[in-house]
């Protein structure tokens, strides 16, 4: 009866810790993909540089999607909640004129190119300093 105790004990204890494993790693890559997103957005506001907002987009996405499925998610949730928000405040500063809609359209298309694995230099702007 006690070595079946025991037994029992060892199967659960193994099913919890790789429960725990798997969670960890889970919030692990959705910190470090917010991370990535949230360093690409400090660049983008330290470099202030002209027509470089899809450039950004993309290059928060890219590396976030390269911590993996986790990190594509962040890096989804983040970016549609960013645009859900933009969203909200134009329409309350500018009305229903569809003021913002053409810049939220490429930052979004921007965002699935990162996402997708795909460069996001095709975005970068001619005079970007090297360090972004």
């Amino acid at each position: 009866m006690s070595t079946m105790k025991l037994f029992a004990g060892l199967i659960l204890c193994s099913l919890v810790l790789g429960v725990h494993s798997r969670w960890f790693s889970f919030l692990g890559e959705a910190y470090d993909g917010a991370k990535d997103m949230w360093r690409a957005y400090s660049d983008m506001r330290k470099a202030n540089f002209k027509n470089s907002d899809t450039y950004f987009h993309a290059r928060g996405n890219y590396e976030a999607a390269r911590r993996g499925p986790v990190g594509v998610w962040a890096a989804e949730v983040i970016s549609d909640a960013r645009e859900d928000i933009q969203r909200v405040t134009d329409l309350f500063k500018h009305g229903d004129s569809g003021h913002g809609r053409e810049d939220s359209e490429a930052d979004q298309f921007a965002n699935r190119w990162g996402r997708s694995g795909k460069d996001p230099n095709y975005f970068r702007p001619p005079g970007l300093p090297d360090k972004y």
